[in-house]
C-alpha cells in the first residue's frame, strides 16, 4: 500500500462509484434535498451507487426511474468529481459520475418515490441552484461546469 493506507476500523475503506444525473429541461435542472446519512439536507440530481456490470447510462436510467418515475434518453457522460466525506458520521469516498440527460417525454411530472431518501423533487435554474449543495454537486458548480455548453 502506499502512503495513504487503510486505518483500522475505518467505515469505509474503499471508494465507492455514484453516478448523478443532471435530467435538463429547458434551462432548468431536477433537484431534490437528501435525506440520507452522507450528504443530509443538501441539495442534489438524482442518482445512486453504480451496481456490478453495469454502465454509467444503464445507472443513470434505472436511478432516475427508481427515484423520480422519470423516463429519460439522450444520456451522455459530463465529467468526474472525486470526493471524500471525511467529516461524515460514516467517513466514504466516492467517485461520482456526472451523466445529463432528458425526459423522454416532457410532459412527464417528477413523482418522489423514495420519501425516505428524498424530500422531493423540483426544477431549479442552474444559475440559481438551492443549497446548500451535495458535495460532488457543490464541486461541480464551483469548478464553472456547466451542463448547458
Amino acid at each position: 500500500m502506499g502512503s495513504r493506507s487503510r486505518r483500522v476500523g475505518e467505515a469505509a475503506a474503499e471508494p465507492k462509484v455514484g453516478v448523478g444525473v443532471v435530467v435538463v429541461k429547458g434551462e432548468t435542472v431536477l433537484m431534490g434535498r437528501r435525506r440520507s446519512s452522507i450528504g443530509a439536507s443538501t441539495f442534489a440530481v438524482p442518482g445512486g451507487h453504480l451496481e456490478f456490470g453495469e454502465s454509467f447510462e444503464e445507472c443513470a436510467a434505472r436511478e432516475v426511474k427508481e427515484e423520480t418515475g422519470l423516463d429519460i434518453e439522450k444520456i451522455e457522460f459530463l465529467t468526474a468529481t472525486n470526493t471524500v466525506f471525511s467529516d461524515e458520521p460514516r467517513p466514504a469516498h466516492y467517485v461520482t459520475i456526472f451523466i445529463r440527460a432528458v425526459l423522454a417525454n416532457p410532459q412527464q411530472e417528477a413523482q418522489n418515490l423514495e420519501p425516505e431518501k428524498c424530500d422531493g423533487w423540483a426544477w431549479y435554474s442552474w444559475n440559481d441552484l438551492p443549497k446548500p449543495l451535495f458535495r460532488p454537486l457543490e464541486t461541480l458548480v464551483e469548478s464553472g461546469f456547466n451542463p448547458f455548453k
